[in-house]
């Protein structure tokens, strides 16, 4: 009498190495070449996209605590507004591309004055019916000089250093220089 049993309760082939129709290796069986050629695969491109990724991390960190240099590109820190003839006594020019206004004051010196506002840094405008920079953000105004009319601007308009070389104004743009009030040595003469 041969006993059957249910195949539910089959245990299988239990100690018995699978068979070659089986489908899957018995565990602790080596895998198959093209398997283990295709893991190694992957696992070299993780490691290589990780060593980018620790690469470019290094690059972001050195980057950020490398001081910067305040040095503009060879010329491009100095603006040539123009001849002194150019420049009307009490007049005032903008220039845009260096954020400063040139302003040849009534008694025939000149002032670059950082077009930006020591409140909140708006851009003033420069207002030439009321003569005055008022600020758009926050009402300050400042005088032909930079001088604060009306609060809250705490100080005057910055002002970028001017020199005067064969009649030719220039203005360093570098960086302005902070100032609390118009002092008569600050303007240059032509």
């Amino acid at each position: 009498m041969s006993r059957k049993t249910h195949p539910r309760h089959d245990p299988g082939p239990v100690g018995r190495p699978p068979t070659a129709g089986s489908g899957s290796p018995a565990p602790g069986a080596p895998a198959p070449a093209g398997a283990a050629s295709r893991r190694s695969l992957l696992a070299r491109l993780a490691a290589l996209l990780g060593i980018a990724a620790a690469g470019e991390l290094a690059w972001i960190v050195a980057s950020f605590l490398k001081p910067r240099s305040r040095e503009a590109p060879d010329d491009d820190w100095l603006v040539t507004a123009g001849g002194v003839a150019e420049f009307a006594p009490g007049s005032v020019t903008a220039f845009p591309q260096g954020r400063f206004y040139l302003v040849r004051l009534p008694e025939g010196s000149f002032l670059a004055l950082h077009a930006t506002c020591t409140h909140l840094g708006c851009t003033v405008p420069w207002d030439e019916t009321a003569r005055r920079f008022a600020c758009p953000c926050h009402a300050s105004l400042f005088d032909i000089r930079g001088d604060v009319l009306a609060p809250p601007a705490p100080r005057a308009l910055d002002l970028f250093p001017v020199r005067v070389e064969n009649d030719v104004v220039k203005v360093d743009v570098r960086q302005p220089v902070r100032r609390q009030r118009f002092e008569p040595s600050q303007a240059v003469t032509a």
